[in-house]
């Protein structure tokens, strides 16, 4: 996710579909300030359509900020949606739970008030339901509690548990440390087969991935060793690991966005290899999935804001469009990969765009690079602000099978060159 700095990846796969919740660190943060949660979407693990902020702290009437690490999980067609949020009445984190008829929202709280209030360290909550009907919630900094779920999901059946922190389940810290093991914050549960895992984020700071392993979801818990070492710009990381389409995913945080750091971070995913015994080959932060697991269709409207990578261009959403990108400066681009133009080929290429400037503004696609082939050129007409748009065509020069497309902008403007709300070719 380029066009936001975002932190907490929590994915979920329904009807065929992976959907990515993060949590948002605010632009030129020097402190943790997270106002809302993010929703992205793919099919292919390459191209992310960003849905906007599907919650925000303001969900829970009791919270008065920190919009922290959440997963959302689905059961009987609701999406539950579980939050640590810093409680109104207690001036300290607590978790509530928001509730939605679809993955997108709108999310409501049931309750209106915490969920979960045990400790100063509520936070970090992961949701698991097993084959058996049971759903257990863990969370927690620096200890690890869990709680069984009753079937609504919105209760707790009997008392939050301490998990206990033992150098067998999570490993030893050096002598010094305040706390005896490695476990941190962050868990996210998972199962393989008959194996239940548990990953954490692991200290000391800067944080490394960790993550023990247990015959049952409640434990006994046996530590495993480093999934993934420190690294990069952010002090701090979070997992999350979900099964999709055949393979396995971890996705995590770093810094590695320009003008990124332990305060503005962003999320990353790769490919998780088990061995036989289920143990997890050691993984370092790579570029990422390189291969899409299927081609794009250019002949329906794809959003703007459905990206594999772009530089200089922020997401933004209002009542008129939703959601759509802004191209900040001359040259900024944003590019979608593995684009199936058929045998055929397409005849003509539309936009919706927009722009606040009066100097010429226009967009070029580019095939398989920033100085690829040239498709076509639109002139992007003046329309006075974000919430005026114009949909515009051209022709296209002669392409078919395979392609990566860039959309680059040009203008004279030093800022907000243009506005961009979706495409789509023709054949």
């Amino acid at each position: 996710m380029q066009t936001h700095y975002t932190a907490d990846p929590a994915p979920l796969v329904y009807n065929g579909k992976l959907y990515l919740y993060t949590s948002h660190d605010e632009d030129n943060s020097t402190w943790f300030v997270m106002n809302n949660w993010k929703l992205y979407t793919t099919e292919d693990m390459v191209n992310w359509t960003d849905h906007g902020a599907v919650a925000s702290y303001e969900t829970f009437d009791w919270a008065i900020g920190d919009a922290w690490a959440i997963q959302v999980i689905e059961r009987n067609g609701k999406f539950f949606l579980y939050a640590p949020v810093k409680s109104m009445d207690k001036k300290r984190s607590a978790i509530g739970v928001a509730v939605a008829d679809n993955p997108y929202g709108p999310f409501y709280d049931p309750l209106g008030k915490p969920l979960i209030s045990v400790s100063d360290g509520d936070i970090d909550p992961t949701v698991f339901l097993d084959a058996d009907g049971k759903a257990y919630l863990y969370w927690g900094n620096p200890d690890c509690y869990y709680a069984e779920l009753n079937d609504d999901m919105i209760s707790l059946k009997g008392d939050a548990v301490r998990v206990p922190m033992t150098v067998a389940s999570f490993g030893k810290r050096e002598a010094n440390e305040r706390r005896p093991t490695l476990y941190e914050e962050g868990p996210w549960l998972y199962q393989r087969s008959s194996l239940y895992y548990l990953f954490w984020a692991g200290g000391p700071i800067p944080e490394h991935l960790g993550y023990s392993t247990s015959k049952t979801p409640t434990g006994p818990w046996k530590y495993n060793g480093t999934l993934m070492p420190p690294e990069g710009k952010s002090f701090t990381n979070h997992p999350g690991v979900v099964d999709y389409k055949g393979k396995t995913y971890l996705f995590y945080h770093s810094g590695a966005l320009p003008g990124g750091n332990g305060f503005n971070r962003s999320v990353a995913v790769q490919e998780m290899n088990f061995k036989k015994d289920g143990s997890i080959a050691p993984m370092k932060m790579t570029d990422g999935i390189a291969k899409p697991l299927q081609n794009l269709n250019p002949y329906q409207k794809v959003e703007a804001e459905t990206i594999a990578w772009s530089e200089n261009v922020k997401a933004s959403e209002n009542k008129n469009v939703g959601v759509f990108v802004t191209a900040k400066k001359n040259l900024a681009y944003t590019k979608v990969k593995s684009v199936d133009f058929g045998a055929a080929g397409a005849l003509k290429f539309t936009a919706r765009v927009g722009t606040t400037h009066n100097s010429d503004v226009s967009m070029e696609v580019h095939a398989d690079g920033l100085n690829g082939p040239l498709l076509s050129t639109v002139k992007v007409p003046l329309t006075g602000g974000n919430n005026r748009w114009a949909v515009v065509s051209n022709t296209v020069s002669k392409i078919t099978g395979i392609h990566d497309l860039y959309f680059v902008f040009k203008g004279k403007a030093e800022t907000d060159v243009a506005f961009f709300d979706y495409w789509m070719f023709t054949k």
